[in-house]
């Protein structure tokens, strides 16, 4: 009988991949199902900031490039001990014997020291730690200045909502049967749920659960899908028999609602990684749906659209996910400052791009994950000042600068934080 990894042992190497080598953290957890592991890295990313802060007061001096997985795990003792009050004895005791997966026996004393050390001052080390900005608010201090800057009012609301877990949000296809219908369906089968007011085919679950366990989930009744990515194809509003772009399309969760919303489409889903465009056809296979599915840069129209204009294009542009940040806390460890301005070059060069694709008449959705204006509102103002043929639409609910669309911020309603811009283009007089 195979000897199972230690669950501890494997979070500190997927740690130790994500904070010092960069990789993002779904792909790093792609080859573990054990629901403790994925606790552990989420939890220690999530809590990364305070968790630095305690190891900086804790470690006498730094560890070697080569042992940053013997740090990685005396996060993971520290996260046990704090934030899954995990009893002290069996936080340490457990944490230690980890060590024998990583095969750093030598640093036994070590881990056992530096646990034992927090547990005898914790008070005065959380005290100290506390009056760090980044630890107090579990964020790197260079976006919580940005977020402060930009929302003024309730900076320290959108921090602590992105630091919660967030809910498991699913999308009835009502292709197949009505909400209410579904609702009884998982009341059958004992799951808990309730529906997202304004959002009518959105229902949130009590207690996340595995896909599977959900009625009608391989049947393509249902898919799991945040409220406000649910939105995008509510504002789109497609018409039966339009063409349809839908660029950036993978996984492929806003290109099934966009078939399931209208009959007889026209659809072109295109993203440039060939990996990610795998995720699109199977959940297109699982909802019994078509598209065209294309490896293309949005940017090259000609390679996937020569002579195709389109009624509706959807444009789900690359951001800085900072709304997203409750389902993926990697991104406050591997998003960097300087990474703001090469996308507001990217976004800006697709939406000059895609716009020459759009008929008149025609309707462009710009939508990111993001709650930064210079990614949203910001572009947009900048977009139409060039674009005269270029009318924003009224968004129900819309909080920007000049109604230039709708922020949601995390938490709001249960649902992720995004952004979304309704564009119109005007017809030739």
């Amino acid at each position: 009988m195979q000897n199972k990894t230690n669950p501890r042992t494997a979070a500190a190497r997927i740690l130790q991949r994500v904070i010092y080598q960069g990789e993002s953290l779904s792909p790093a957890l792609k080859d573990t199902d054990d629901p403790l592991v994925r606790d552990l890295c989420y939890g220690s990313l999530r809590w990364h900031e305070p968790l630095s802060a305690l190891l900086n007061e804790l470690l006498s001096r730094q560890l070697k490039k080569k042992d940053k997985d013997v740090e990685c795990l005396i996060r993971v003792g520290l996260y046990q001990i704090i934030y899954q009050k995990t009893p002290d004895h069996a936080a340490v005791a457990e944490t230690v014997n980890a060590l024998k997966g990583l095969k750093k026996v030598w640093a036994k004393k070590l881990v056992n020291a530096v646990l034992r050390n927090y547990l005898r001052e914790q008070e005065k080390l959380q005290g100290k730690i506390q009056q760090q900005q980044a630890a107090k608010y579990a964020f790197p201090q260079w976006l919580i200045n940005k977020i402060k800057h930009a929302w003024r009012a309730n900076w320290q609301e959108i921090l602590e909502q992105s630091n919660q877990r967030a809910p498991m949000t699913l999308r009835v296809n009502l292709v197949r049967l009505g909400r209410e219908q579904y609702l009884n369906k998982l009341a059958q089968a004992g799951i808990k749920a309730t529906a997202v007011d304004g959002i009518e085919t959105a229902v949130m679950l009590d207690q996340p659960c595995n896909v599977h366990e959900l009625p009608g989930f391989d049947e393509g009744q249902v898919s799991v899908q945040d409220g406000a990515a649910q939105l995008a194809t509510i504002l789109l509003d497609c018409k039966d028999n339009m063409t349809v772009l839908d660029a950036c399309a993978a996984p492929g969760g806003k290109t099934g609602h966009i078939l399931e919303s209208a009959k007889n489409l026209e659809l072109i889903a295109i993203d440039n990684s060939e990996k990610r465009l795998q995720r699109i056809k199977q959940n297109l296979s699982r909802l019994k749906l078509n598209a065209r599915v294309i490896c293309a840069d949005a940017r090259d129209t000609e390679e996937y659209a020569q002579d195709v204009l389109f009624d509706r294009i959807l444009l789900d542009a690359p951001c800085s996910a900072t709304g997203v940040i409750r389902r993926h806390p990697d991104i406050k460890v591997l998003r960097r400052k300087t990474d703001i301005a090469e996308l507001q070059k990217l976004q800006a060069e697709m939406l000059h791009a895609l716009w020459g694709k759009l008929k008149p008449g025609g309707v462009l959705l710009y939508a990111t994950c993001s709650i930064l204006p210079e990614e949203n509102e910001k572009q947009l103002e900048a977009f139409v000042k060039s674009y005269g043929d270029a009318k924003i639409l009224a968004i129900d609910g819309a909080n920007g600068a000049q109604n230039l669309g709708r922020q949601i911020f995390p938490g709001e309603n249960g649902m992720d934080g995004f952004y979304f811009a309704k564009l119109q283009k005007r017809q030739k007089k």
